[in-house]
C-alpha cells in the first residue's frame, strides 16, 4: 500500500517482544524500508569488522554499546542507503534505544528534515517473552529467526534457506537475557518520556501474540499515513 505522507517510524519493544516480526508484517503491507540495529550489528560480527569484534565482547556479557557509536554506525547506514531527506518512507528497529541516542539521532535527522513521526511501543508480558526465547533459534549470517513452538525450521536444527546450522544467540542465556530485559526497562522509561515530548508521535499496543498485537498496529499506521 503506497503512502500519502513519509512515515520515519522508530520499534520499541523489549528483547524477544517481537520487533522482527511486526517489521516482516508491517513491510508486506505498506510502501516501506526497514533497518534492523540487531541485524547490522550481527553483520558486523559476522564479517569480524573492528565494530564486530568490539560489540561481540560487549554482547556476551549482556552489555549495551556505547552512545556515540551506535548513533554512528545507523547514521552512516542511513545515508549509505539514502534514506535521509525527500519522501522515502522506513522504519528503525530497535534503535535507538537510549535517550542519549535518541536525542543524537534527531540531531542527525533534522539536518535532512527526516524527524521520527511515529514510535511504536510493543508491549508483551515477561513471562510470554522468557518463554519465547527459551525455544527461539537463529542462523546467524542472514538472521533469520525460528522458533520451536511456533515458527520450526522444515529441518530440525538448519535453516531452511541455506540448509546452514543454527545456533542460540550468546546473549538469550537465561541469566544473561533476564539482565537483558532489567536493562530495558531501565532505559525505555526515559526514552519514551522524551519522545512523548512530540505530540502524538508515542503510540502504545499491547498483546500476548504478533496476531493480536499486528491488527492494531496496522490500524494505526493506516490512519496515520494513508
Amino acid at each position: 500500500m503506497n503512502l500519502l505522507r513519509p512515515a520515519r517510524v522508530l520499534l520499541l519493544g523489549a528483547p524477544g517482544a517481537g520487533k522482527g516480526t511486526q517489521t516482516s508484517r508491517l513491510l508486506k503491507r505498506f510502501d516501506l524500508a526497514a533497518l534492523s540495529s540487531g541485524d547490522l550489528l550481527r553483520r558486523n560480527i559476522a564479517e569480524q569488522t573492528a565494530l564486530g569484534l568490539k560489540a561481540s565482547a560487549i554482547i556476551k556479557q549482556g552489555g549495551l554499546l556505547p552512545d556515540d557509536v551506535m548513533v554512528d554506525v545507523v547514521s552512516s547506514e542511513l545515508r549509505a542507503l539514502g534514506w535521509l531527506g525527500g519522501d522515502r518512507s522506513w522504519l528503525l528497529d530497535g534503535f535507538p534505544r537510549t535517550r542519549g541516542q535518541a536525542q543524537q539521532l534527531d540531531a542527525v535527522l533534522a539536518a535532512t528534515a527526516s524527524q521520527l513521526n511515529f514510535v511504536v511501543q510493543l508491549k508483551v508480558p515477561e513471562e510470554v517473552i522468557l518463554e519465547r526465547i527459551e525455544n527461539r533459534f537463529v542462523h546467524v549470517p542472514s538472521g533469520r529467526v525460528y522458533n520451536l513452538t511456533y515458527n520450526p525450521p522444515k529441518e530440525a536444527g538448519k535453516d531452511d534457506v541455506t540448509g546452514e546450522p543454527l545456533s542460540r544467540r550468546p546473549d538469550d542465556d537465561p541469566v544473561t537475557f533476564r539482565k537483558r530485559l532489567a536493562e530495558y526497562k531501565a532505559l525505555t522509561e526515559p526514552l519514551l518520556e522524551y519522545y512523548s515530548r512530540q505530540a502524538g508521535v508515542v503510540f502504545s499496543v499491547e498483546g500476548e501474540t504478533s496476531d493480536i498485537i499486528y491488527p492494531q498496529l496496522e490500524a494505526e499506521f493506516v490512519r496515520r499515513f494513508t
